[in-house]
């Protein structure tokens, strides 16, 4: 029963945050088309519930070829990856991540039902590829634009804690864990950025992959 409530709210909560922050939404898009043009959005396959990919939309924090430009500088061996103080990150963006603004349009993911407002977070399609057999638990739910890993250090949590993070949700997960987690992600709305970790565990797989 508690399962199809959150079925059931999922989308009736989206929609109303979409219809409410609407005038937010405008706000940030002209913020990002005056600072650095089009697109304002990014919109990039992410893996659903039982590995299924899906376009995952979120306002754009980063210059337009953000991975092409990585690759050109070599900022980092994980071309998804973030570094600390990465130059690709605009004015606009920087502040968007800080605030996790750049998520809100995850809300229309929500309401189309690929995605939860709970959950854990929608990884790579590439990344979801080298999980192994209990990591790929975390794929057994829909991904969420918050979850319990992420008020546990966002993107500061080294891999395995947040695949370990990702599956203690899944085991003692109820309707009251969803709304802590949720009054918890409003707490860290605006503590500054967390320093990213690059991500070791994927590098290493994609490598062992094309050996």
């Amino acid at each position: 029963m508690s399962r199809l409530v959150k079925r059931i709210a999922d989308p009736i909560l989206a929609l109303i945050a979409l219809v409410l922050l609407s005038p937010v939404f405008l706000v940030i898009a002209v913020w990002i088309l005056v600072e650095s043009g089009r697109p304002v959005f990014f919109v990039h396959p992410r893996a659903g519930r039982n590995g299924k990919p899906f376009p995952m939309v979120k306002f754009r924090t980063m210059v337009p070829n953000a991975v092409a430009v990585g690759r050109e500088l070599g900022i980092s061996r994980d071309p998804f990856g973030l570094v600390k103080d990465d130059p690709r990150i605009t004015g606009s963006g920087r502040w968007l991540r800080r605030t996790s603004l750049d998520e809100l349009p995850q809300l229309a993911n929500v309401l189309l039902g690929q995605m939860s407002l709970v959950g854990p977070r929608a990884d790579l399609v590439e990344q979801a590829a080298h999980y192994e057999p209990e990591e790929a638990r975390r794929l057994t739910v829909l991904p969420g634009i918050t979850g319990w890993a992420q008020v546990h250090g966002r993107d500061s949590v080294p891999w395995t804690e947040r695949f370990a993070l990702d599956l203690w949700y899944i085991e003692h997960w109820s309707l009251w864990l969803d709304l802590k987690i949720v009054f918890m992600t409003f707490g860290e709305l605006f503590r500054p950025e967390p320093e990213p970790i690059e991500d070791e565990l994927n590098i290493e797989r994609a490598r062992a992959e094309d050996e």
